[in-house]
């Protein structure tokens, strides 16, 4: 069989995605505050796999300046960390802690010193517990508290940082704070919800809107997890599920950060339900007026859905799943046996080609994407490192998906993967592996540079790779 190259712009964005408290570690040294992690962890250690919290994590905040080696040494051009908002403001809106200003800066100049453009996240889950014992994302307090602590990122970095994002994957927040108890304080409470949303939604333009008025240089932009809902079928109830979910899951979050505006049938189905959320006069304004310069995509799996099998309770607390149900039982599917997630690759071309017929080809970039594997010692060879191949025909399959899209004319500028070194993942702790450096827990975190992360670098420097 004939081999093809698959050749990406000169300018292509190569790198990888983490955040604060997947990797810092120092949770409670230079002067960071608690966040609802720490709190989590102190307060039900038993939720967390093996009982591993978020105080060491993959220790960044010690290691930087050898992991931004190792991200150079992997063929990175671009890298995206978040700032934690607690480390910078303990309480989150009362005086800025100057050791993580240092810290901070210094981690952004060494990036750049080696060539790494950094791509920097102002949210990433890690809500300081001041805030959070205020409400966290349903209080207005919050919202204008966050607001604050952009403008003072942008102030304290914006002369190392071009690339900024206001959250990451926002539903997230939400499903795990008030619909399905994986992220504290695992409330079950879709009215909650949908007012941390749309207070999340807002504080994101009204970062947008002091980032522009600030005069700062760059852009900024939002990371959204796009999960594909596929229909079980062409049948009309099936469509009609399908395109449900991706209401709720999907465009809840894309149409106002990208468009300025909610999707018409998802607010009505909000009002009919009785859960519209509070809005104050002009904040719908401020939205539509307030829209990214840059979508970041992060894809992992589709969403399968079918039309309900059975009426729900409709006594029950209310819940997404009212509408449609999940569809588990197609044959042949890819599945990543230790997830449990479906590998399926078209639907990142799925997703790109949505956004460049249906929200106005908006400069985007895959900014995460990436395999959890469970126990990779087991494929250590003879000179200690992790011959990791189904992770690069993951990043294979999937890229060439990437290519298609952008041969096509989508406005795609690079491919992050999920993550550079094997990180702490919020209540799985490290359970699963996804990096292209692994991480020795029982050798004083020793890092070593996996075949994928080679290949990666191959990539990189080639801008592109055969297959």
């Amino acid at each position: 069989m004939t081999k093809q190259f698959y050749q990406f712009p000169k300018d292509f964005w190569w790198g990888s995605a983490s955040s604060a408290t997947q990797m810092e570690g120092g949770a409670h040294e230079g002067g960071k505050g608690e966040n609802i992690w720490d709190r989590w962890y102190q307060e039900e250690p038993n939720r967390f796999f093996n009982g591993v919290g978020p105080e060491n994590t993959s220790d960044f905040y010690h290691q930087y300046k050898e992991d931004i080696q190792l991200l150079k040494e992997t063929g990175h051009n671009s890298f995206r960390p978040s700032i934690s908002w607690s480390r910078l403001i303990p309480t989150g809106d009362g005086e800025v802690n100057q050791e993580a200003v240092t810290f901070y800066r210094d981690v952004f100049q060494t990036m750049r010193e080696n060539g790494i453009e950094p791509f920097v996240n102002l949210y990433h889950f890690d809500m300081p517990m001041a805030m959070q014992d205020k409400g966290g994302w349903t209080s207005r307090e919050v919202v204008e508290a966050y607001v604050r602590y952009a403008q003072i990122c942008f102030e304290q970095f914006g002369d190392l940082v071009t690339k900024w994002f206001t959250h990451n994957e926002p539903v997230v927040t939400i499903e795990g704070q008030y619909l399905y108890g994986f992220h504290y304080p695992g409330e079950l409470d879709f009215k909650k919800g949908v007012q941390a949303g749309f207070h999340s939604i807002l504080a994101g333009a009204k970062a947008v809107q002091a980032f522009r008025a600030g005069g700062h240089k760059g852009e900024i932009g939002v990371i959204l997890n796009l999960t594909p809902s596929y229909p079980r079928s062409q049948h009309p109830e099936d469509l009609k599920a399908a395109h449900i979910a991706d209401l709720f899951f999907n465009r809840s979050f894309l149409d106002p950060f990208v468009k300025g505006e909610f999707p018409a049938d998802f607010v009505e189905l909000l009002r009919e339900e009785g859960f519209m959320p509070e809005v104050l006069e002009g904040d719908l304004e401020l939205i539509a007026n307030n829209t990214v310069d840059l979508l970041g995509i992060n894809y992992y799996q589709p969403r399968r859905i079918k039309a309900k099998e059975n009426m729900p309770n409709l006594k029950a607390p209310f819940m997404p799943e009212r509408f449609f149900d999940y569809f588990n039982e197609m044959h042949g599917r890819k599945i990543n046996k230790y997830r449990g997630w479906e590998i399926y690759e078209k639907g990142i071309y799925d997703i790109l080609v949505n956004v460049r017929e249906n929200y106005g080809n908006i400069p985007c970039f895959i900014s995460e994407n990436g395999m959890g594997v469970e126990d990779e010692g087991r494929f250590v060879d003879e000179n200690g490192q992790i011959q990791d191949d189904y992770r690069i025909d993951f990043y294979k399959n999937h890229l060439k998906w990437v290519h298609k899209a952008l041969e096509e004319g989508t406005n795609v500028k690079g491919y992050h993967v999920w993550t550079f070194i094997d990180n702490w993942s919020w209540l799985n702790a490290y359970k699963n592996r996804y990096g292209l450096v692994s991480l020795d827990l029982e050798n004083n975190f020793k890092r070593t540079i996996k075949k994928s992360g080679e290949w990666y670098r191959s990539v990189a420097e080639q801008g592109g790779f055969e297959d």
